[in-house]
C-alpha cells in the first residue's frame, strides 16, 4: 500500500494512525504544498480533488480519509474499528459526520488561521463551530470511554487528529476534561504514531 500525505494534513494522520494500529505495511510519499505537488497533473489523476490523503492498494485508489478509513477498517480490521450491524455502523458513522464538519470547520480550520496554513475565512466563525463539536464530545465522553460501541474504533481515530491539536488554534482542551481524557486514551493505544 502506499500513502500520500502532507506533513500538516490531520486527514493522512487519521490514516496514517489506523494503518499503524492495523499493522499493515506502507510507503509513505510526502507532498510539498507549497510546490503544490497536490495539484500536479499526475497527482490529480490519483485524486481529482487535489487533496491528501491518497491511499493506493494495487489498482485501488481512495481519496478522502473517510473513504480511506471505512476502507482499511473493513478489509483489515474486521468487526473491531467498523461494526457491520446496522445500528454499530450508524453509531460509528454519527461520529465521522462530527469529524468532516464541526471538527473540520472549526477545529482544523481554526487552528489553520492561527498558525497561518489558511488564509482566508473568519476565525471567529470556526471558533464557534470548533466549541460546538467540542460541546457534543464532551457530552459522550462524560459517561463513556470511546465514541461508539463501547471501544475504539474509526470514530475515535477520525475525531482524535484534529482534536488533540486544537489548542494549536485556540481551543481549550482544559475546559473539556472528558475530551482530554479521551485524547490521552487514544494515544495509548497500540499503535498510535505522531504526526509527521
Amino acid at each position: 500500500m502506499k500513502l500520500y500525505i502532507t506533513s500538516t494534513s490531520g486527514n493522512a494522520w487519521k490514516v496514517r494512525l489506523l494503518l499503524s494500529m492495523l499493522k499493515q505495511p506502507f510507503e509513505t510519499i510526502v507532498l510539498d504544498p507549497d510546490r503544490k505537488e497536490h495539484k500536479a497533473p499526475e497527482f490529480l489523476k490519483l485524486n481529482p480533488r487535489g487533496q491528501v490523503p491518497v491511499l493506493v492498494d494495487g489498482d485501488k485508489v481512495f481519496w478522502d480519509s473517510t473513504a480511506c478509513l471505512v476502507y482499511l477498517a473493513r478489509k483489515l480490521g474486521g468487526e473491531q474499528w467498523l461494526p457491520t450491524d446496522a445500528a454499530g455502523m450508524a453509531e460509528v458513522q454519527q461520529w465521522l459526520a462530527l469529524s468532516n464538519n464541526e471538527l473540520h470547520y472549526g477545529l482544523q480550520w481554526g487552528r489553520g488561521k492561527k498558525i497561518g496554513i489558511r488564509a482566508i475565512g473568519d476565525y471567529e466563525e470556526y471558533a464557534m463551530y470548533g466549541r460546538n463539536g467540542l460541546a457534543v464530545l464532551e457530552g459522550r465522553l462524560k459517561n463513556n470511554e470511546w465514541l461508539a460501541c463501547g471501544r475504539p474504533t474509526i470514530a475515535d481515530i477520525a475525531c482524535y487528529c484534529y482534536t488533540s491539536v486544537a489548542p494549536e488554534g485556540g481551543f481549550d482542551l482544559a475546559a473539556h476534561p472528558s475530551v482530554a481524557a479521551w485524547v490521552k486514551r487514544v494515544e495509548a493505544l497500540p499503535g498510535w504514531v505522531k504526526r509527521v
